[in-house]
């Protein structure tokens, strides 16, 4: 007697047959044994990237884009993180409070996002750190200068991976006041928190807080014409004009300055200077401004520092273009990111922000540190002159337009501890950042 599924042949040789639905499930444990991988569910961590795709400050933002999926495209080759694969969440922040308050909470509430970065403005910055305290989830900012990021708004989940407006200031101080000391200032500010703070460093560290000697004005975050203030900027005739402005407000006053004539009086600062502002303005508004940055693609070259070169040389091949401060930073993030979660072996927040708390790191540049009491990167911060435009001219893509003048270690240009609880004391907000439910020390 054949069994069942089986027959026989005229010799009374017997084979079997499978069913139809036997031989599916032969396919199927077949596939598995061969792909294995594509069969296994892949795991995954997703992060919240809340970048200005749109608005005044698009080209920081582009960089950071860019980057980002430099980083992204790295981690995940080596593996992921504890063997999760990064998904990058993309919102455009367009620079926008509003509309960062509504992106975060989507990314948190809706997408799960593990981590949020991302931004080129500190409104935007302090906005979603609060957000992101209230939820438990990590927050780092980018692009924010403002001292109230890591000042008055600090959070304990907030990481600010840039330097602040106080280290700017601070390490242009001693070349303002060797060269320009007792000299009329005029400063031409961006109403709000970032160009608060800005114009209040740098009046402190250049000694002009006389505002009756060194006037100033305010103006509106997203506008063009700058005529009327440079008018009566061409009327006091200062020996420095500061700008306080950034992305296309700064193009925009520096472009109308140029054609004005105003760099024939005055000496221009602009406190936090970028390459894409540089690359908006062009060569011949940037000739012979001065400005404070925390990178620029030239630190790796001049100062020796592998990574930083090994970074700098994929995002030429890559982009066909230098990386700007804005785009290292978010790359410093990612990266930063994941080391503290594989040092604490978990994606919770509580212990990815006591893994950051205190930790030293070397990426683009030399060493960096997470300071403990307020998360703010410290680290060594640049002086730049912007070089003539016929050697900016020369360079490949145009766009080599720092000289590094001056360097400050990030220890001697940023606040110290007490210095920092007398800015929370005045803010009436507590001289420790927030401690987690439960946590005693």
């Amino acid at each position: 007697m054949v069994p069942t599924g089986y027959m026989q042949d005229q010799s009374g040789f017997s084979f079997f047959i499978p069913s139809s639905k036997q031989l599916c499930l032969f396919m199927v444990v077949l596939f598995i044994i061969l792909f294995p991988s594509i069969c296994r569910a892949e795991a995954i961590v997703k992060i919240g990237l809340n970048y200005p795709k749109s608005g005044p400050y698009s080209v920081e933002g582009l960089d950071q884009l860019r980057t980002a999926h430099m980083a992204v495209y790295e981690i995940n080759r080596q593996g992921g993180i504890l063997g999760h694969k990064i998904e990058l969440v993309i919102r455009d922040s367009a620079s926008d409070v509003r509309k960062t308050k509504d992106n975060v909470r989507e990314l948190i509430e809706q997408q799960g996002v593990k981590m949020v970065f991302g931004g080129s403005s500190s409104a935007v910055a302090i906005a979603a750190s609060a957000i992101c305290q209230q939820f438990l989830v990590p927050f780092f900012g980018t692009l924010t200068y403002s001292t109230a990021t890591t000042g008055e708004e600090g959070h304990r989940v907030c990481f600010r991976e840039c330097y602040n407006s106080w280290m700017a200031a601070k390490v242009m101080a001693e070349y303002l006041r060797t060269h320009f000391s007792d000299k009329r200032y005029y400063y031409i500010t961006a109403d709000y928190t970032w160009g608060w703070t800005t114009e209040e460093s740098v009046r402190n560290f250049t000694e002009t807080m006389d505002k009756t000697f060194n006037p100033g004005v305010l103006t509106r975050l997203g506008t063009k014409n700058f005529i009327n203030e440079l008018k009566t900027v061409k009327a006091e005739k200062p020996d420095v004009l500061v700008l306080v402005l950034f992305g296309k407000d700064m193009v925009n006053c520096l472009r109308q300055a140029t054609v004005m004539g105003i760099k024939d009086i005055s000496q221009i600062v602009v406190p936090n200077v970028t390459l894409g502002m540089a690359k908006g303005a062009g060569p011949k508004a940037m000739e012979g401004v001065i400005g404070a940055l925390p990178w620029t693609w030239r630190v790796p070259e001049k100062y020796g520092y592998d990574k930083g070169k090994e970074f700098v040389d994929a995002f030429i091949e890559r982009y066909n273009s230098y990386p700007s401060t804005s785009g290292a930073s978010a790359y410093a993030i990612l990266w930063e990111y994941k080391r503290a979660v594989e040092r604490a072996q978990s994606f919770e927040t509580e212990e990815v922000v006591k893994a950051l708390e205190g930790h030293s790191y070397t990426l683009l540049k030399n060493r960096q540190t997470w300071r403990e009491f307020d998360h703010q990167s410290i680290q060594t911060v640049y002086m730049v002159k912007c070089k003539p435009a016929a050697q900016v001219l020369q360079d490949r893509f145009q766009l080599d337009y720092f000289e590094i003048i001056h360097s400050m270690n990030g220890e001697l240009a940023a606040r110290t501890h007490e210095e920092w609880k007398e800015v929370r004391r005045k803010a009436t907000k507590p001289v420790i950042l927030e401690r987690f439910p439960g946590e005693t020390n």
